[in-house]
């Protein structure tokens, strides 16, 4: 059985929202597995515990750049919030978003080996990373970027450093602008439910298929009638339904006027959205938690060692 620490505990509260118990005795049951704890809650908790997605995990900026209908969104990460404000680094993430949309690399090393010159370092923007790293104090490296150059006009949005979006479209500008807003502040997987990935729709037929048990369970237990397994099915069928329109753009209620939806707000404005492409700074990532009373510990038995 895997040690369950508080800060395992706050981890996972964090991710979660949960309370701190309905977190410790998840990790104790999932034997310490995040992911698998995760699961767990939202089967207890329902939608209650559904927040990881959107938490930010690790420190960096995501930056965009635009000239016509060519673009370039990216993400650069770094260890600590505080180098998210200096002006070396958020040059350096600038001046790469720039150099993606001109120069189109196939990939992070092309990328790297563009020429560029920055706070006497250089010739390559790689040579600039290095040499801010050691200037700075601290790693910073180019996560991902995406470049956008299909022929669609282009919007974007970034709502501080830490998300961005660029939405391709044709219509009405400040729709599109809009629809940008929208997607970063609630964050949909795909434009339709017909285009939510499978492994997605998936892993929320399991959650309620799961959930469905704990209530047949809990029913039983209490000596209550359990409902059929045709009544069953369609509650889990309702729920994934339920959830398809929650994480689909087109379904989801315009965040500016919740009377209508996202796909009848553009259609009253003549606007095509093609597709959206959002960053949310250290999504998918592990942010190191450190573990400060764990440390001083350990220091003090290192000092009571004899030399």
């Amino acid at each position: 059985m895997a040690a369950i620490s508080a800060s395992m505990v706050a981890e996972l509260r964090g991710k979660t929202d949960a309370p701190m118990m309905e977190c410790k005795r998840a990790l104790t049951e999932a034997d310490g597995d995040m992911a698998k704890a995760e699961e767990l809650l939202r089967v207890k908790l329902g939608s209650k515990a559904g927040k990881a997605a959107g938490r930010i995990t690790a420190e960096g900026v995501v930056t965009c750049s635009i000239e016509g209908d060519v673009g370039a969104l990216l993400e650069v990460n770094c260890e600590t919030d505080f180098v998210t404000k200096n002006d070396s680094f958020l040059a350096l993430a600038n001046a790469a978003a720039q150099l993606i949309a001109k120069n189109n690399p196939a990939d992070l090393a092309a990328l790297g080996a563009l020429p560029y010159a920055q706070d006497g370092f250089g010739p390559t923007l790689e040579d600039v990373r290095k040499g801010l790293i050691g200037k700075i104090g601290e790693n910073m490296s180019f996560r991902r970027f995406k470049r956008f150059a299909s022929g669609s006009k282009l919007a974007h949005y970034l709502h501080g450093t830490r998300i961005g979006v660029v939405v391709e479209f044709e219509g009405d500008p400040t729709a599109a602008k809009d629809v940008a807003m929208h997607v970063a502040a609630m964050k949909p997987v795909a434009l339709s439910s017909a285009e939510v990935p499978a492994d997605l729709v998936a892993r929320e037929r399991s959650v309620a298929a799961a959930k469905a048990a704990d209530d047949a369970a809990t029913a039983t237990a209490a000596g209550k009638p359990v409902q059929s397994a045709e009544i069953v099915a369609k509650r889990i069928e309702g729920g994934v339904q339920k959830y398809l329109k929650e994480v689909s753009l087109f379904n989801q209620s315009f965040v500016k006027n919740d009377k209508q939806t996202v796909e009848q707000m553009l259609k009253a404005t003549g606007t095509t959205v093609k597709a959206f492409t959002l960053y949310v700074v250290g999504e998918g990532l592990e942010k190191k938690v450190d573990d400060f009373a764990a440390e001083v510990a350990a220091q003090v038995a290192a000092a009571k060692q004899p030399v």
